[in-house]
Formats: C-alpha cells, sequence, structure tokens
C-alpha cells in the first residue's frame, strides 16, 4: 500500500478521536455545563447532522481546487472546531464547536476515499479505503479511551486541546506524503449529482444510514449504560471503548478484504449478525463479561459494514465518484444522529438505558432487508440487460440451429 495512505490514516486518526471521544466524556460534560445526559447527547447528534450538511457542502465548494489541497483545509477546519470546543464557556458555544468541526469531517473522507482507491489497483480499492479507514478505528483503542482517561482526570477541556493538536500533526502528514493528483477532465458539479439518478447509490447510503446508525443507538449511551446497568465503574468505561476500539480495527480490515472478493454476501453476514448482537445486547448488558464481548461483537460487526458500503457507492457511481462519497460518509453520520435522538427518546420515556439497544436491532435488521433488495434488483437488472443483449444478436445467416 503507498505511503500516502499513512497520512490519509493519521488525519483520519484525528477525526475519529474527536468524534467518538465525546461519548466517554457526556457524563463530565453534562456536569459542567449542568445539563442532563440526553441534552448532552446532542453534541453527539449535533456533531452528526454537521457531517451530513458539510459533507456535501465542502465537497461542492472543493470542486475547483486539487483534492490534496481541499484535504488540507478541511484539516484546518478541523482545528478551529476543536479549539472553540475545548474553550467553550457555555453549553451552546461547545455545540458550534463540534458543528464547525463536523463540517471537516464527511468531505475529508469522502475526498480521502477517492484519493485512496485511485493510488492503487482497481482489484484493491476497498483495502486501500479500509486502510484510511484504519486511522479511525485505532483511534478507539488509542485515542479515545487515552481522551477519555485524560478528560476524567484533567478536565474534558484538555482533551479537546489534545484533538486540536491530533489535527495539527494530520495536516502536516498531508501536506508531506499526499501526492498531487490531477483532477479528472471534464467532472464538473453536475456530473457529481447525476450520480445520485442511480438507484444503487441510494439504496447503498439508505444501508449506510441504518447500519451505522444501529451501533451508535447502543454506543452513545455506553457510559451510562455500563455504570448504570453493567455495574462498571466510570473509569473502567474507558477500556470498554478500547475493546469497542478493537472490534472496529478487525471488522475494518475484515471488511475491506472480504468486499474486494465478496462484497454482498460480506454484507448480509455482518449487518445479519449486528442485528442479532444488538438485540442480544439488551441482555447482555446486565453482566460484565457479557456486556464487555458484546461491546466488542458491536465495533466489529458495525465497521465490516464500512469498506464494502464505500465501495459499493464509488463503484456505482464511477465517473464522478467524490460528491457520491462524501455524501455518503454523511449517511453515516446520519445514522449516527438518528439512533443518537431515538436512542435519548426511549431513555427519556423511561425504558431505561439498555433500551436503545432495541432502536439499534431494528436500524441494522432494516438494513439487511435493503441490502437483500439492492442486490435483488441488481439482478433483475443484469437478466434484463441480458436478454436484451440476446435479442440485438441476429442469428448468423446459414447456419443450422442444431450447431449452436
Amino acid at each position: 500500500m503507498p505511503i500516502a495512505l499513512l497520512a490519509l490514516a493519521i488525519g483520519a486518526f484525528g477525526i475519529g478521536t474527536t468524534e467518538f471521544v465525546i461519548m466517554g466524556l457526556l457524563p463530565e460534560v453534562a456536569g459542567d455545563f449542568g445539563v442532563s445526559i440526553p441534552t448532552a447527547g446532542f453534541l453527539v447528534t449535533g456533531y452528526a447532522l454537521g457531517v451530513m450538511v458539510g459533507a456535501p457542502l465542502m465537497t461542492a465548494l472543493g470542486t475547483r481546487i486539487s483534492r490534496k489541497r481541499m484535504l488540507m483545509l478541511l484539516m484546518g477546519l478541523f482545528i478551529v472546531g476543536n479549539l472553540l470546543s475545548a474553550l467553550a464557556p457555555v453549553f451552546g458555544l461547545m455545540f458550534v464547536g463540534r458543528i464547525v468541526a463536523s463540517f471537516a469531517h464527511g468531505a475529508f473522507f469522502g475526498i480521502g476515499s477517492v484519493v485512496a482507491a485511485d493510488l492503487v489497483a482497481p482489484e484493491k480499492r476497498a483495502g486501500a479505503i479500509s486502510m484510511m479507514f484504519t486511522g479511525l478505528t485505532i483511534a478507539n483503542v488509542v485515542g479515545v479511551p487515552l481522551g477519555t482517561s485524560i478528560g476524567q482526570s484533567l478536565g474534558w477541556r484538555t482533551t479537546f486541546y489534545l484533538v486540536a493538536a491530533l489535527g495539527v500533526v494530520g495536516l502536516a502528514g498531508i501536506a508531506r506524503l499526499v501526492p498531487e493528483i490531477p483532477k479528472p477532465e471534464g467532472v464538473r458539479l453536475r456530473h457529481e449529482l447525476a450520480a445520485f439518478r442511480n438507484a444503487q447509490v441510494l439504496l447503498a447510503m439508505a444501508m449506510t444510514v441504518l447500519g451505522f446508525g444501529g451501533v451508535f443507538a447502543a454506543i452513545t449511551y455506553i457510559a451510562p449504560m455500563m455504570t448504570e446497568v453493567a455495574g462498571f465503574q466510570g473509569s473502567s468505561v474507558t477500556w470498554l471503548l478500547v475493546l469497542f476500539g478493537v472490534g472496529m480495527v478487525g471488522g475494518n480490515l475484515i471488511g475491506g478484504k472480504f468486499a474486494d472478493r465478496a462484497l454482498m454476501p460480506m454484507l448480509y453476514v455482518s449487518l445479519g449478525a449486528l442485528a442479532l448482537v444488538l438485540a442480544l445486547f439488551t441482555l447482555t448488558a446486565h453482566n460484565k463479561i457479557a456486556a464487555a464481548v458484546t461491546i466488542a461483537l458491536v465495533g466489529a460487526l458495525g465497521f465490516a459494514t464500512v469498506p464494502p458500503l464505500q465501495k459499493r457507492v464509488l463503484d456505482h457511481a464511477a465517473g464522478a465518484p467524490t460528491l457520491a462519497s462524501a455524501v455518503n460518509i454523511g449517511a453515516f453520520n446520519l445514522g449516527n444522529a438518528l439512533s443518537a435522538w431515538l436512542g435519548g427518546l426511549v431513555i427519556s420515556a423511561g425504558l431505561g438505558y439498555t433500551a436503545p439497544n432495541w432502536v439499534g436491532a431494528i436500524l441494522a435488521g432494516s438494513a439487511l432487508v435493503l441490502a437483500v433488495l439492492s442486490a435483488a434488483l441488481e439482478r433483475r437488472h443484469a437478466h434484463h440487460e441480458g436478454r436484451a443483449v440476446g435479442a440485438a444478436t441476429p442469428e448468423p445467416v446459414g447456419v443450422p440451429a442444431d450447431r449452436h
């Protein structure tokens, strides 16, 4: 794999840290600002919605400059957003800081996915994408637990200062290692928008919303669930997030490997197993060992869907993939926002801290249904195309039928 993928992974590491670290610090942030846990959960929801809006907006604004320069500008925006969060004197200003940082997220991963895929042979594209996303998953093994521990001991503001510093490292890595890749000739914003007329692109994005939304329904409220239901101490949330991150790393690499071989079967297995594990989480959350194992499985199965879904969008948006790729990253975060909101609703309704797991199971199961539908439509389209080609091929003159 090219060394440039390391630079993309460094940027992904910083972005992944800021996205996920807030979940381990919700109780501290809520206590500092004097708001409830569900209200503090809006920092997750708001970030996710910011990614959804920022992904197409920032990608569209960057169509006239090189992809490398746009990646560098996005990292600069990321640094500003995290500094604003760290300095925020009131909850509302921290919310704004999260939104600013989130605007860099979707476009970075969307443009980065295209760059990663362009750096390797076609049969290695999913693997290259998964290598970039490895930075995001490793953030959950190192960055998020470390940031959570620092936030609990030195204050959550210190964590966001350090995240901003990670952004500086990511910016330097991109400037040093990512090559200047020429933009495709003749591709304009209208060509990028045309990809959204493809039903398979839209179905892949819907699977992204529902499938990864299932993960966030459970993980957004992991801190109160583990302390109030499983009986862990607050300090244990750090290593529980490590388990989640380890699962993410493994699932991401497995998903990238098998997506290059059997993309749709990989989606069937990962989404079906994710729905089952999330449903079981309502029971396993009451036992410390079972809860810890389940958290790792949720991370693995959830991130096993990322490379195949991203590759599916790139494949069906061939020729003008940048905007579609970025919007699909926004779709991941739309799922995050939807599930965090739904999880907060069921908790506020008095159904308990395990209720979001049922929300996640339903979302993941719905994604599996869409995957089956997408494959069926693809087979039907291929069948009709085959019949059309056969009908358009005339019988050779003078050749008896039994010769064929």
